[in-house]
């Protein structure tokens, strides 16, 4: 089993960006504990504060036949129109992830432009989002 780990902008700031609201995890913890709950999947990480780069990399992600793809946009989530487009336009089920509660926060934060064209959201529960992501396509979503 393939599953793309995607992190949208600022995410490369997890341990020292607004700890109160994202935790001391850094992206690094979150991608080795992954790796070692799940050592059966075979994980590819990708971070980038561009959305281009974002959009290609759900392109390759269909192109290599990935099964799964964890997606936290970060604030392109309420933005952009072309990620929205991207996932729309790939076989590879997304899982729309976001560590802290979106829906409890501001009022722009509420509105995903993702979240249509996703399998589901998962928003709130901090790094145990990216695991219950992955713990479905493992249970549920995959054969």
């Amino acid at each position: 089993m393939n599953i793309l780990i995607l992190n949208g902008p600022n995410l490369n700031l997890l341990g020292t960006r607004e700890p109160e609201t994202y935790g001391q995890a850094t992206l690094a913890d979150l991608e080795n504990d992954l790796r070692a709950a799940f050592p059966g999947v075979t994980f590819a990480f990708f971070q980038s504060n561009h959305e281009g780069a974002l959009i290609d990399r759900l392109h390759q992600a269909h192109q290599r036949g990935a099964d799964g793809i964890v997606f936290n946009p970060g604030a392109y989530t309420h933005t952009s129109v072309a990620l929205r487009d991207a996932v729309a336009a790939i076989t590879p089920p997304v899982l729309e992830v976001h560590i802290s509660n979106v829906h409890a926060r501001e009022d722009f934060r509420r509105h995903s432009h993702l979240a249509p064209v996703c399998a589901g959201q998962i928003s709130g529960l901090g790094p145990a989002g990216y695991h219950l992501a992955v713990r479905y396509f493992v249970d549920y979503a995959l054969p």
